[in-house]
């Protein structure tokens, strides 16, 4: 028993530091991304749409922003660390005139506890205010899926804690589409996801617009 426990002292840190730096997995992604912007860069004062595969999977964006210019910068699998990782490579160079990130369910499913979920998005904060500072920022909550409808309890004091902590920065706002992606019963609703019960179909991703857009709507000119 003694060994076991020296073993895992031992162990415990150097995993730790692996898992802070695994980011390069995701370097084939922002490479290409990075092609992308050298075929044609997008102009300043788009929309920068970042994070996970909810972010990546809705090929529709454009389409449904016709009025804006965005960004999709999602590649999935992600966690909200990788994309304060990449901030350099893949928000520094656009100069956006807002950003809007979804993120978070990767992290809990990953073993992240909801404070820091708060504190990886705080951080995501000041890197993007170092590279512009003021630049509005909104958090999407943590979608309730019917995959990871075990992590409720988890994404529920999540998302409160980003909530509290957008309420006490300026420009900062937490966008709530965990509320109506819940049943009458409390649970994700089937209706809003592919067959996977993790990633949303068009239902979803409308859901999900009806949020986003007052919020756009309302964003300085």
């Amino acid at each position: 028993m003694k060994r076991l426990i020296l073993l895992l002292l031992v162990l415990l840190p150097q995993l730790a530091h692996a898992r802070e730096n695994n980011h390069t997995q995701w370097n084939p992604a922002i490479a290409a991304f990075e092609a992308a912007d050298q075929q044609r860069l997008p102009p300043a004062g788009s929309i920068l749409f970042i994070g996970s595969s909810s972010i990546e999977h809705w090929k529709s964006l454009a389409a449904d922003f016709p009025e804006l210019s965005v960004i999709n910068r999602g590649f999935g699998g992600s966690v909200i660390s990788d994309s304060t990782f990449f901030a350099d490579r893949i928000v520094a160079p656009y100069q956006a005139r807002a950003i809007v990130m979804y993120a978070g369910d990767n992290d809990l499913q990953e073993g992240s506890s909801p404070e820091q979920v708060r504190d990886d998005f705080a951080t995501f904060v000041r890197k993007a205010r170092a590279v512009d500072p003021g630049v509005p920022i909104a958090f999407i909550a943590i979608k309730p899926s019917v995959a990871r409808a075990v992590l409720l309890p988890e994404i529920r004091q999540a998302n409160a804690l980003v909530r509290a902590y957008a309420a006490a920065q300026k420009g900062v706002t937490y966008l709530d589409v965990f509320t109506p992606m819940l049943g009458k019963d409390g649970q994700p609703q089937p209706e809003l996801f592919g067959e996977d019960g993790l990633h949303m179909n068009r239902k979803g991703y409308l859901l999900w617009i009806g949020v986003i857009r007052p919020w756009v709507d309302a964003l300085p000119r």
